[in-house]
Protein backbone atom coordinates (compact mmCIF):
# COMPACT_ATOMS: atom_id res chain seq x y z
CA UNK A 1 0.00 0.00 0.00
CA UNK A 2 1.37 3.28 -1.03
CA UNK A 3 1.52 5.80 1.76
CA UNK A 4 -1.14 8.48 1.53
CA UNK A 5 -0.96 11.77 3.19
CA UNK A 6 -4.31 12.88 4.51
CA UNK A 7 -4.94 16.57 4.50
CA UNK A 8 -7.82 17.35 6.75
CA UNK A 9 -8.97 19.97 9.15
CA UNK A 10 -8.62 19.20 12.79
CA UNK A 11 -11.41 19.99 15.22
CA UNK A 12 -9.20 22.65 16.81
CA UNK A 13 -8.48 24.21 13.41
CA UNK A 14 -12.17 24.24 12.51
CA UNK A 15 -13.10 25.86 15.83
CA UNK A 16 -10.36 28.45 15.35
CA UNK A 17 -11.61 29.29 11.86
CA UNK A 18 -15.18 29.58 13.15
CA UNK A 19 -14.10 31.82 16.04
CA UNK A 20 -12.16 34.11 13.68
CA UNK A 21 -15.15 34.36 11.35
CA UNK A 22 -17.54 35.08 14.22
CA UNK A 23 -15.22 37.74 15.58
CA UNK A 24 -14.89 39.36 12.17
CA UNK A 25 -18.65 39.34 11.64
CA UNK A 26 -19.51 40.69 15.09
CA UNK A 27 -20.87 44.23 15.09
CA UNK A 28 -18.30 46.70 16.34
CA UNK A 29 -18.10 50.45 16.23
CA UNK A 30 -15.31 50.21 13.66
CA UNK A 31 -17.68 48.38 11.32
CA UNK A 32 -20.52 50.92 11.64
CA UNK A 33 -20.19 52.12 8.05
CA UNK A 34 -20.96 48.57 6.90
CA UNK A 35 -24.36 48.85 8.50
CA UNK A 36 -25.06 51.85 6.31
CA UNK A 37 -23.76 50.26 3.11
CA UNK A 38 -25.36 46.86 2.71
CA UNK A 39 -24.46 45.62 6.17
CA UNK A 40 -27.70 43.72 6.44
CA UNK A 41 -30.68 42.63 4.44
CA UNK A 42 -33.16 44.42 6.69
CA UNK A 43 -33.18 47.81 8.36
CA UNK A 44 -35.63 48.59 11.13
CA UNK A 45 -36.45 51.67 13.17
CA UNK A 46 -38.25 51.55 16.51
CA UNK A 47 -39.29 54.72 18.37
CA UNK A 48 -41.89 56.21 20.63
CA UNK A 49 -42.87 59.81 21.28
CA UNK A 50 -43.56 61.01 24.79
CA UNK A 51 -45.15 64.11 23.24
CA UNK A 52 -47.84 62.29 21.22
CA UNK A 53 -47.89 58.85 22.85
CA UNK A 54 -47.33 57.27 19.43
CA UNK A 55 -45.04 54.33 18.67
CA UNK A 56 -43.45 53.08 15.50
CA UNK A 57 -41.61 49.84 14.87
CA UNK A 58 -41.14 49.30 11.18
CA UNK A 59 -38.85 47.68 8.67
CA UNK A 60 -38.12 50.46 6.18
CA UNK A 61 -35.45 48.83 3.98
CA UNK A 62 -35.16 45.29 2.61
CA UNK A 63 -32.36 43.96 0.42
CA UNK A 64 -31.25 47.33 -0.91
CA UNK A 65 -34.67 48.88 -1.36
CA UNK A 66 -36.42 51.48 0.77
CA UNK A 67 -40.08 50.74 1.42
CA UNK A 68 -42.17 53.81 0.51
CA UNK A 69 -45.06 52.99 2.86
CA UNK A 70 -42.70 52.54 5.80
CA UNK A 71 -40.91 55.82 5.02
CA UNK A 72 -44.30 57.56 4.94
CA UNK A 73 -44.96 56.16 8.43
CA UNK A 74 -41.60 57.48 9.61
CA UNK A 75 -42.33 60.91 8.07
CA UNK A 76 -45.68 61.06 9.85
CA UNK A 77 -44.19 59.88 13.15
CA UNK A 78 -41.31 62.39 13.03
CA UNK A 79 -43.59 65.33 12.18
CA UNK A 80 -43.54 68.65 14.00
CA UNK A 81 -45.89 67.65 16.81
CA UNK A 82 -46.67 71.28 17.63
CA UNK A 83 -48.44 72.00 14.32
CA UNK A 84 -48.70 68.61 12.57
CA UNK A 85 -46.48 69.58 9.60
CA UNK A 86 -44.58 66.76 7.92
CA UNK A 87 -41.60 66.60 5.61
CA UNK A 88 -39.75 63.73 3.95
CA UNK A 89 -37.19 62.62 6.53
CA UNK A 90 -33.81 62.12 4.89
CA UNK A 91 -33.16 58.38 4.66
CA UNK A 92 -29.52 58.98 5.60
CA UNK A 93 -30.67 60.20 9.02
CA UNK A 94 -32.93 57.18 9.44
CA UNK A 95 -30.01 54.92 8.47
CA UNK A 96 -27.74 56.54 11.06
CA UNK A 97 -30.40 56.10 13.72
CA UNK A 98 -30.99 52.45 12.77
CA UNK A 99 -27.26 51.66 12.57
CA UNK A 100 -26.62 53.25 15.97
CA UNK A 101 -29.50 51.32 17.53
CA UNK A 102 -28.17 48.09 16.03
CA UNK A 103 -24.61 48.78 17.20
CA UNK A 104 -25.88 49.32 20.73
CA UNK A 105 -27.75 46.02 20.51
CA UNK A 106 -30.57 47.99 22.12
CA UNK A 107 -33.81 46.22 22.92
CA UNK A 108 -35.67 49.38 23.92
CA UNK A 109 -36.93 51.75 21.22
CA UNK A 110 -35.65 55.28 20.84
CA UNK A 111 -37.57 57.98 22.63
CA UNK A 112 -37.78 60.75 20.04
CA UNK A 113 -37.69 64.23 21.50
CA UNK A 114 -37.52 66.11 18.22
CA UNK A 115 -37.61 65.13 14.58
CA UNK A 116 -38.81 67.56 11.92
CA UNK A 117 -39.27 71.15 13.05
CA UNK A 118 -41.13 73.69 10.98
CA UNK A 119 -39.40 77.06 10.58
CA UNK A 120 -42.00 78.58 12.94
CA UNK A 121 -41.28 75.99 15.65
CA UNK A 122 -37.53 76.39 15.20
CA UNK A 123 -37.82 80.19 15.53
CA UNK A 124 -39.91 79.81 18.70
CA UNK A 125 -37.36 77.39 20.20
CA UNK A 126 -34.50 79.78 19.29
CA UNK A 127 -36.21 82.56 21.24
CA UNK A 128 -36.31 80.28 24.30
CA UNK A 129 -32.93 78.55 23.97
CA UNK A 130 -29.69 79.92 22.55
CA UNK A 131 -28.54 76.38 21.67
CA UNK A 132 -31.04 76.03 18.81
CA UNK A 133 -29.40 76.63 15.42
CA UNK A 134 -30.91 79.24 13.10
CA UNK A 135 -30.55 76.89 10.11
CA UNK A 136 -31.16 73.69 12.03
CA UNK A 137 -31.09 70.47 10.04
CA UNK A 138 -34.31 69.58 11.88
CA UNK A 139 -36.05 72.00 9.47
CA UNK A 140 -34.87 69.91 6.50
CA UNK A 141 -35.85 66.55 7.98
CA UNK A 142 -32.19 65.69 8.42
CA UNK A 143 -31.92 65.48 12.23
CA UNK A 144 -33.38 63.85 15.31
CA UNK A 145 -32.92 64.24 19.06
CA UNK A 146 -33.10 60.85 20.77
CA UNK A 147 -32.52 58.84 23.91
CA UNK A 148 -32.77 55.14 24.74
CA UNK A 149 -33.72 53.81 28.15
CA UNK A 150 -30.83 51.79 29.53
CA UNK A 151 -28.16 53.58 27.44
CA UNK A 152 -26.19 56.66 28.39
CA UNK A 153 -25.64 59.72 26.24
CA UNK A 154 -21.99 58.66 25.97
CA UNK A 155 -22.91 55.18 24.69
CA UNK A 156 -25.44 56.46 22.15
CA UNK A 157 -23.18 59.23 20.89
CA UNK A 158 -20.24 56.81 20.54
CA UNK A 159 -22.39 54.50 18.41
CA UNK A 160 -23.68 57.36 16.25
CA UNK A 161 -20.18 58.87 15.89
CA UNK A 162 -18.77 55.55 14.74
CA UNK A 163 -21.04 55.70 11.69
CA UNK A 164 -18.96 58.64 10.43
CA UNK A 165 -22.01 59.76 8.49
CA UNK A 166 -23.11 63.04 10.08
CA UNK A 167 -23.21 65.26 13.12
CA UNK A 168 -23.55 63.98 16.67
CA UNK A 169 -24.36 66.29 19.55
CA UNK A 170 -24.12 65.15 23.18
CA UNK A 171 -26.55 66.82 25.56
CA UNK A 172 -25.82 65.05 28.83
CA UNK A 173 -27.63 67.65 30.95
CA UNK A 174 -30.85 67.04 29.02
CA UNK A 175 -30.14 63.32 28.46
CA UNK A 176 -30.36 63.14 24.68
CA UNK A 177 -28.22 62.75 21.58
CA UNK A 178 -28.67 64.75 18.39
CA UNK A 179 -28.02 62.79 15.17
CA UNK A 180 -28.00 64.30 11.71
CA UNK A 181 -26.80 63.52 8.19
CA UNK A 182 -24.92 66.79 7.74
CA UNK A 183 -21.17 67.24 7.97
CA UNK A 184 -19.33 64.78 10.19
CA UNK A 185 -18.75 66.55 13.50
CA UNK A 186 -19.14 66.01 17.23
CA UNK A 187 -20.01 68.51 19.93
CA UNK A 188 -21.23 68.66 23.51
CA UNK A 189 -20.38 66.62 26.56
Amino acid sequence: MVGTKTQGITRRGLLGAFAATALTAAPTYSKAAGFLRGGGDVRRISMFSGRTGERIDTIYWIEGEYIAEALNEVNRFMRDWRNGETIGIDTRTIDIMAASHRLLEATNPYMMLSGYRSPQTNAMLRRKNSGVARNSLHMRGQAADLRIQGHSVAQISRAASSCQAGGVGRYSGSNFVHMDCGQVRIWGR
